[in-house]
């Protein structure tokens, strides 16, 4: 199939070529049509597979062919947990709606309301946003969502982890009855389902993946080490190997920061991205990864499923997840759109227990390799791990505190293009697949 054949029009497959695409992925494939059709949705598929895609480009084809009901007010709304995946959700309308006279505005919080509200009075067609400063804006009364006539819940399932269930429904309470819903979420949990039956209308289920699947073109491994070593034995891989670009998790923001900084002190450029990070600070590191002026980017969960990097050849597990479902969100970030990639966990003697909580979620045995002059010492007791809290992530934003400094995109042309950083080598495939992790 190729998208000429899913009656999207000529504006929308201009930018769809020019990007270098010309196959749908199966989620797009499958969503697309239903989309276009006015069915309700619940899509289920694994990280890279293009699913933001699959939802924005049905959106700017049906908002661009049928009239406004009333004009300035958003028509469709998009709902993220993270600022990073609505930067990312809003920049592949921009791209995909480049020549479509459509505007979208971004809205999250850790940032001034001054431009958000500008951009919300000129006019906007497709808004993006996380639910705490969408809020923020409904009580300012600077935004309106009664001409909303779609709804995205994106990463649904990251939201109810992250406690923003209650915003939800108030959001929820502010939109029309009559209105098209579409839900994704990695996975179809018990709390996803109830939640999606008492919000969306006989909806078409899509799944491509099966529960919590791995990519299958990312290898793993796991270097059993002692703690105190993990850091030495990362610094060896990624010089041994000549590692370019690194995603590597840690549990905690300080364990990040910490590590980050001996890592540049060891000659490797490295920087932290996580939730005590100005939003200024996450987006300049994350460009700065992009283009390769960064060799190692070092994160906690907060990126898990909000990061978005073309073609990441490598991701470390420093520190292994409390949640064995995190370490599938995690590794997904390599391995994207037919692109092999490589995962590897460092683990100590505390962790054998996570470790084993991981491969009984995988149902099979992840290689184990000992690098020499690495071996754990086998008289070391394991201790109890240190986390805040079970399944760290990102926290609910607060609403009301003061913004951070720094500038907030605001409404954009669809047809205004962002420059492009430099996305380094490409592959080369014969036929290129439009999937997330294109969509800088």
């Amino acid at each position: 199939m190729s998208f000429t054949e899913l009656g999207l029009r000529a504006e929308i497959l201009r930018a769809i070529a020019e990007e270098g695409y010309t196959a749908p992925t199966p989620i797009q494939a499958k969503a697309i049509p239903a989309v276009l059709a006015g069915r309700d949705l619940m899509a289920a598929a694994q990280t890279g597979t293009g699913k933001t895609a699959g939802f924005t480009l049905p959106i700017l084809q049906l908002l661009s062919t049928r009239p406004a009901r009333q004009r300035g007010k958003p028509r469709a709304l998009v709902l993220t947990p993270t600022r990073e995946l609505a930067a990312q959700v809003e920049e592949s309308v921009r791209t995909y709606g480049r020549f479509l006279p459509l505007k979208t505005a971004l809205i999250f919080g850790g940032v001034g309301m001054g431009p958000q509200v500008k951009a919300l009075k000129a006019g906007v067609d497709l808004l993006v946003a996380t639910p705490g400063r969408l809020l923020d804006h409904v009580g300012q009364k600077t935004a309106d969502l009664s001409a909303v006539e779609i709804l995205v819940l994106d990463e649904a399932d990251r939201m109810l982890d992250m406690g923003f269930i209650h915003d939800i429904r108030k959001v929820l309470a502010l939109l029309p009855q009559q209105k098209q819903t579409l839900l994704f979420s990695a996975t179809f949990s018990d709390e996803i389902r109830a939640l999606a039956s008492g919000l969306l209308r006989e909806p078409q289920l899509v799944e491509v993946a099966p529960r919590n699947a791995t990519a299958d073109l990312v290898t793993q491994k796991v270097y059993p080490v002692d703690k105190a070593r993990k850091r030495e034995l990362l610094i060896k891989l990624i010089d041994d190997h000549h590692w370019h670009q690194v995603l590597v998790f840690t549990r905690t923001k300080h364990g990040a920061n910490t590590l980050a900084e001996k890592l540049d002190k060891a000659g490797i450029r490295a920087a932290a991205i996580h939730g005590n990070k100005s939003q200024n600070a996450r987006t300049r590191a994350l460009a700065d990864f992009k283009s390769l002026k960064l060799n190692v980017l070092v994160a906690t969960d907060i990126a898990a499923r909000g990061l978005d990097i073309d073609q990441l050849p490598h991701v470390v597990n420093f520190e292994l997840p409390n949640v064995p479902e995190d370490y599938v969100h995690r590794i997904g970030r390599t391995g994207r759109a037919g692109a092999s990639g490589h995962a590897v966990s460092l683990v100590c003697v505390d962790e054998h227990g996570l470790l084993r909580d991981i491969e009984r979620l995988l149902k099979r045995p992840i290689e184990k390799l000992v690098v020499p002059g690495f071996e754990p010492d086998p008289g070391i007791r394991p201790e109890p791990i240190e986390n805040g809290r079970r399944g760290q992530g990102p926290r609910p934003e607060r609403r009301g505190k003061p913004p951070a400094r720094g500038a907030q995109p605001g409404a954009t042309p669809a047809r205004g293009a962002a420059p492009r950083p430099n996305r380094g080598p490409q592959r080369g495939e014969a036929a290129r697949h439009l999937s997330g992790s294109r969509h800088r």
